[in-house]
């Protein structure tokens, strides 16, 4: 399945976004214009229905709703977030989940649903509130879709949302720093998952990924999954250098370009789900960054379950791949009324460059760039001339 279209009311950057999203989704804009918020959405929705979650906890880790409400938001208080999910090979239109949030004014102030609905096809499977929300009105400070009693009908959206993952796997250099740091908010899963995924699908993973970091990271000879004396697991990487002995390093002795492009590597191997990552070519040599894109779709080749990619990035290097499609780019840019959010080949001006042999980087992505920036380096008056 992937996420075929959002909707969203007030929620974070976006005030009013109605927009298709495909397999893959490249998402561009200047600094704080959303799209890390864009990106949150899954992760809200991820921490909505993880064991030990739900939509509480999900709002509360996020500063309460007042924080998650559009700040351009005017006429309505409520927050809306609608999903569409569709099937990967035939494209067709499997859910829809939606729910609308509110707090009460008065009273304990609680968080509470306004509605929550799900469509399987054309069916209507769940349209809240129902005779027993209205009955016991706390009844609406939980989602059915976080309810293992309740889901039963509609629980494939539920185990869809729990599987979305975010590689950034530089905490385990130090796992005891990151130890408070809520399950996987930054990748720290890793080290698990790798543990317990079978040796085989393991060993299978490993030969791949070493295949890329062998061609990315000079005198690497091979990265493999080891365990210590007490069973822990491990990563250990050899190096060959001049003298024909292989230098060895574990984990936290690895840079974070290594860290981040093993992550990036092996989120792509896993399961069928919706993989967030975002500016992927930080700490990465240039020249990779350059073949990310074209590695990324010859690992999906090789895969028999596509993921959703989800892809933020200001990386010209990145963005040169003339394969990259203007319908793939979602083009972000803030105003008064919160960030408009449209797809790039729907601007004329953008299809018309792309159709010109421009590349992403070329047409696009000098729109993300904030209007007044070439005043950025005249802001301060220079102390030699003003002598």
């Amino acid at each position: 399945m992937f996420v075929s279209r959002v909707i969203l009311k007030n929620w974070r950057n976006f005030c009013s976004t109605d927009i298709q999203l495909g397999q893959k989704v490249f998402l561009l804009g200047p600094n704080a214009c959303g799209k890390s918020n864009f990106m949150d959405l899954f992760r809200f929705l991820r921490d909505m229905v993880k064991p030990g979650g739900g939509l509480q906890s999900a709002v509360q880790r996020r500063g309460g709703l007042s924080k998650i409400r559009c700040l351009s938001a005017r006429q309505s208080p409520d927050v809306e977030i609608e999903v569409h999910l569709s099937d990967s090979l035939s494209q067709e239109l499997l859910w829809q989940y939606a729910i609308g949030l509110r707090q009460q004014n008065h009273g304990y102030h609680r968080l509470y649903l306004t509605y929550e609905k799900v469509r399987k096809g054309d069916k209507l499977l769940l349209n809240r509130p129902d005779k027993e929300d209205k009955k016991d009105e706390l009844r609406l400070t939980e989602t059915h879709l976080e309810r293992v009693s309740a889901n039963r009908e509609f629980r494939d959206i539920a185990d869809f949302f729990e599987s979305v993952s975010y590689p950034v796997p530089q905490y385990i250099r130090h796992p005891d720093f990151f130890s408070g740091i809520p399950e996987d908010q930054f990748g720290q899963g890793l080290m698990e998952r790798i543990e317990k995924t079978f040796m085989n699908i393991r060993r299978s993973r490993f030969k791949k990924i070493n295949e890329v970091l062998m061609t990315a990271i000079p005198q690497l000879r091979e990265l493999t999954y080891i365990t210590d004396n007490i069973g822990g697991p491990h990563l250990e990487a050899a190096y060959q250098h001049w003298y024909l002995i292989a230098d060895k390093q574990r984990e936290d002795q690895f840079s974070d370009g290594m860290l981040r492009l093993l992550g990036v590597l092996w989120a792509l191997l896993e399961r069928d789900s919706i993989l967030l990552l975002e500016e992927p070519e930080l700490c990465l040599n240039s020249g990779i960054v350059r073949q990310l894109s074209e590695l990324i779709r010859r690992l999906e080749r090789t895969q028999k379950i596509k993921r959703q990619l989800i892809i933020s990035t200001h990386s010209h290097e990145l963005l040169t791949d003339k394969k990259i499609r203007g319908n793939e780019v979602l083009l972000m840019t803030p105003g008064n009324d919160g960030t408009e959010v449209c797809v790039a080949s729907d601007k004329e001006e953008i299809r018309n460059l792309l159709k010109g042999g421009m590349s992403i980087a070329e047409a696009v992505l000098p729109l993300a760039d904030p209007s007044n920036i070439s005043q950025l380096g005249m802001l301060f008056t220079d102390p030699a001339k003003s002598d």
